[in-house]
């Protein structure tokens, strides 16, 4: 590796992120495996609404993304007004998604829940499942506000450099969420025993803690931050850069919002072949969740740093550190999937469920840790083009692939054919092998390359 500086200065960036996502990870972990003993049905319905509300998550991440684009290369070039326009702008946006997810979810949680549980299985009760869904989704509805605010804090500090308040703010919040399940999920210590209910004031709990330490904190070192210094003077933000960041933003807003609910269609795909799946599929995901932290932040550090280079002008780093740091993912992957592989086989016995369940979770697990190496490429690719502010393009490598390609594919495969569930899901996670081969191409052809923040500066004068 002949770049380490920039190996060095993304793991900087990368490692504050993994820790705090790895911790938070790690308490839904625990969080998980405490529903879980409390029967199959709370652990399912749990997984229902946490793949619901992830959609709301990435559709938060989308719609701060595209001023998240301008205030990283705002940073590189030297403009704090510009990164103050982009926490405005960014604020302005979660507020809209909050109010919409609420109403939507409110409204519509019949339909949506029901949508998982067509699957048939002689051990799992769907009523109650639903029942449990409800009742979850009812509390942690009130928590919304408070992730929301926390992202549009936490994105801006790191997009200028500083990744330890996001990270120490994530960890008292996971500590408060562990405390209080074990509280309340079990009724320790005088608490009542609320079971699923508990889980969810937990986690209502932490996010507001959260945002109190990271705000707070924020705010007593105006000195270090020069961005927060009159930040909520005003809400104004200048027509030019409010357009700007609108026609960079959507796209993204779109792709990320798509992009969740692709993977939300492709898991009430793969329910049509029993609750038990279901279930398999989200003890998979927790464990894999708690190890693919590590590429997601390294993909989060590429599009700072890069970034960062593009809106200093510096195009040929940046040309270079794309290649390295592609690579430098590629590589990590690899030992993550080795890890997991290993896990694969002990894992689901944490889980007071059926052995059906068991192996079935067996065996995604070693599944989704063959294509790890894929998964982390592929997100390296995507965070470097959109560095630049190509998001149209990035719509169409991510989104609307999974909707005319995966999806359809999956499709196929469950109604249509009688395939076994394992091999279904194999050869749909190959897909995205299609997607490396044109994302590498658009790498390679420079296509991404722009100085969005310079273009900014020219018409604002």
């Amino acid at each position: 590796m002949k770049n380490k500086s920039v190996y060095k200065r993304a793991l900087a960036l990368a490692v504050p992120i993994m820790i705090q996502n790895g911790i938070t990870n790690a308490v839904g972990l625990v969080d998980h495996i405490m529903v879980g003993s409390l029967g199959t049905e709370a652990m399912t319905a749990v997984s229902i609404i946490g793949q619901l509300l992830f959609v709301y998550t990435l559709a938060i991440f989308g719609g701060i993304s595209g001023p998240g684009i301008y205030s990283a290369q705002f940073h590189g070039s030297g403009n704090t007004e510009g990164v103050r326009a982009a926490t405005r702008m960014k604020a302005l946006i979660c507020l809209f998604c909050t109010a919409a997810g609420i109403t939507l979810l409110l409204t519509c949680e019949n339909l949506l829940i029901s949508l998982y549980l067509h699957g048939e299985s002689a051990d799992i009760d769907p009523v109650l499942t639903s029942e449990y869904a409800k009742s979850y989704l009812h509390i942690m509805l009130l928590g919304l506000p408070a992730l929301a605010a926390s992202q549009v804090y936490s994105s801006s500090l790191r997009e200028t450099g500083d990744s330890i308040k996001p990270m120490a703010s994530g960890i008292v919040s996971v500590c408060t969420d562990i405390i209080f399940n074990y509280l309340l999920i079990y009724g320790n210590f005088g608490f009542p025993k609320l079971g699923v209910q508990g889980a969810a004031i937990a986690t209502v709990i932490a996010r507001y803690l959260e945002l109190i330490v990271l705000v707070a904190w924020s705010h007593l070192r105006k000195d270090k931050h020069p961005f927060i210094k009159g930040l909520w003077s005003t809400i104004k933000i200048p027509a030019n850069i409010r357009r700007k960041m609108l026609t960079k933003g959507i796209p993204i807003f779109i792709n990320e919002f798509m992009w969740a609910a692709g993977l939300a269609a492709l898991t009430q795909c793969y329910s049509t072949r029993g609750l038990a799946v279901v279930a398999g599929i989200n003890i998979s995901n927790v464990i894999c969740n708690l190890l693919n932290v590590v590429f997601v932040a390294l993909g989060h550090s590429v599009g700072i740093l890069i970034g960062q280079s593009l809106g200093a002008g510096k195009f040929d780093t940046a040309r270079k550190e794309s290649f390295s740091l592609t690579c430098f993912s590629g590589i990590i992957c690899v030992g993550l999937s080795l890890i997991l592989i290993a896990l694969s086989g002990y894992f689901p016995y944490l889980y007071d469920t059926t052995d059906e369940v068991r192996s079935l979770a067996s065996s995604f697990i070693v599944v989704s840790a063959l294509y790890f190496p894929v998964q982390g490429i592929l997100n390296t690719l995507y965070f470097t083009i959109r560095s630049g502010g190509k998001t149209l393009i990035t719509f169409i490598f991510d989104s609307v692939f999974t909707w005319t390609v995966t999806i359809p594919l999956a499709d196929v495969l469950c109604f249509c054919t009688g395939l076994q569930i394992i091999v279904i899901y194999a050869i749909v996670q190959s897909a995205d092998i299609i997607k490396i081969i044109i994302g590498s191409a658009m790498i390679k052809k420079g296509v991404w390359i722009s100085n969005i923040a310079e273009e900014f500066d020219q018409n604002a004068k």
